[in-house]
């Protein structure tokens, strides 16, 4: 059956609606604060959930350009997605069974990691096809389209989440003051337990567009995977000892490598941030969520019109700078005091500021990772596009355990979380200095 250009892209979006939740419900808003709750002290669990995510990203690291060479000689980019969405809903699903009557830290972990990883590899296939979608002009704004359309199945599967099945444990509630749907114990706290099983329903059902509607280029060189697999990794090494010469791709690789890590590393602690030195509980961060998610997707959108006009380093470039300065607010927030002003224990003033710069990272943030992956459509060789999304992956994963693991020593070592972000501003600095030399069309020089 014969598929349109127009359903093609539109199938392609739907894999940013389908896994959005991943981050929105598990990694920020929901389930990140629920493991602070859990171990009772924000600290502790910074640090926990520090360890757990740094060692997933370890593990992407290393597989991810190895995978990407293998799926360019081997061909047959679907079987690879549907391999790593089988682990992306298994992984979220088993988070249900992560009860407080017998929680299990390194198991709750495990089971993140798994949907994680599954998540991150079934990207790298994703992004690969980009640049058949359209012409090299199109690409920021299908990109910037796509993401801003993810932001908002991440919007839509929050609201969900806030309105029909988390509760409020004051009220016994959801957000809106329904009781819970199917009956959800709050004493067990199903209420909140349940976001796994959703986010792995919603991957599972809004995935049929993709696979329906997503058609691969056929090529005609494809290698049996055998050989693939033997051929891929001398390639890889080809390629790898061939990066210094390109200095526009190496320095993006490496930029990307360390201000991609620091937004992950807001995305990643702000909820258990929020809730540890402001003291919100769940149905906060998730209302912290909701205004994040919604300049994400506005700016998303922004942002690719910006990139068709004007290219995707400026709005890097411009996205970097506004983080590094927010996250250098966000040591400034706390319940005592808001950029050294001394407030007040009932003062909404640190709540208010806390949610503008929020909404400033949410526009950022979505700005920047959809200018992101259109710039590595231009820095790319043609005909190795999912090889150089899995370099991508690997700058993006080969320090991602930084993040995660610097403000996990700094929150022990110092035993705070608002000096455990420290690490942040530096690596947004870094990610600044290396973009500089990176041609905007990705020409070697």
């Amino acid at each position: 059956m014969a598929v349109s250009a127009r359903k093609r892209i539109w199938g392609w979006f739907f894999f940013d609606w389908a896994s959005q939740p991943y981050n929105t419900l598990l990694l920020t808003f929901i389930f990140a604060p629920y493991i602070k709750e859990i171990l009772g002290d924000g600290s502790r669990a910074q640090a926990a959930w520090g360890y757990g995510v740094g060692i997933a990203g370890i593990i992407i690291a290393i597989s991810a350009p190895v995978l990407g060479a293998i799926a360019d000689k081997a061909g047959g980019r679907m079987r690879f997605i549907w391999l790593f969405s089988a682990m992306y809903v298994a992984g979220a699903y088993l988070l249900w069974w992560a009860a407080p009557q017998n929680f299990n830290l390194v198991l709750t972990l495990l089971a993140f990691a798994i949907g994680l990883i599954g998540m991150e590899f079934a990207t790298i296939f994703t992004n690969a096809m980009l640049p058949d979608l359209g012409t090299r002009e199109q690409i920021g704004r299908i990109s910037g389209s796509g993401w801003a359309f993810g932001y908002v199945g991440g919007l839509l599967a929050l609201i969900l989440m806030l309105v029909l099945f988390q509760i409020d444990l004051k009220t016994g509630r959801t957000l809106v003051g329904l009781p819970p749907m199917f009956g959800l114990d709050p004493e067990t706290r199903e209420g909140t337990r349940i976001v796994g099983p959703l986010t792995a329903v919603w991957y599972a059902v809004f995935m049929v567009p993709f696979f329906f509607w997503v058609r691969e280029p056929r090529d005609a060189s494809a290698l049996p995977i055998g050989v693939a697999v033997k051929q891929a990794i001398p390639d890889l090494k080809k390629s790898l000892r061939a990066l210094p010469g390109n200095r526009s791709l190496s320095a993006y690789l490496l930029s990307s490598m360390f201000y991609r890590d620091a937004l992950n590393g807001i995305y990643t602690f702000g909820g258990l941030y929020a809730a540890g030195v402001l003291g919100w509980q769940i149905t906060d961060t998730g209302k912290f969520g909701l205004l994040a998610i919604v300049t994400g997707a506005l700016f998303a959108w922004l942002g690719g019109r910006a990139d068709d006009r004007f290219g995707p380093k400026p709005v890097i470039t411009l996205c970097v700078l506004a983080l590094t300065l927010l996250a250098l607010g966000v040591v400034f927030v706390s319940r005592e005091s808001v950029f050294g002003m001394p407030v007040g224990p009932d003062s909404a003033l640190p709540d208010i500021t806390f949610y503008v710069i929020g909404a400033c990272i949410g526009a950022a943030g979505g700005a920047m990772q959809s200018a992101s992956r259109s710039m590595m459509v231009r820095q790319a060789e043609p005909g190795r596009m999912t090889e150089a999304f899995g370099l991508y992956a690997l700058a993006g994963k080969a320090t991602s355990f930084l993040a995660p693991l610097s403000i996990a020593v700094v929150t022990d070592m110092t035993g705070s979380q608002q000096l455990g972000i420290l690490p942040l501003i530096v690596l947004f600095g870094l990610g600044f200095v290396l973009l500089l030399p990176v041609d905007p069309e990705g020409r070697r020089v």
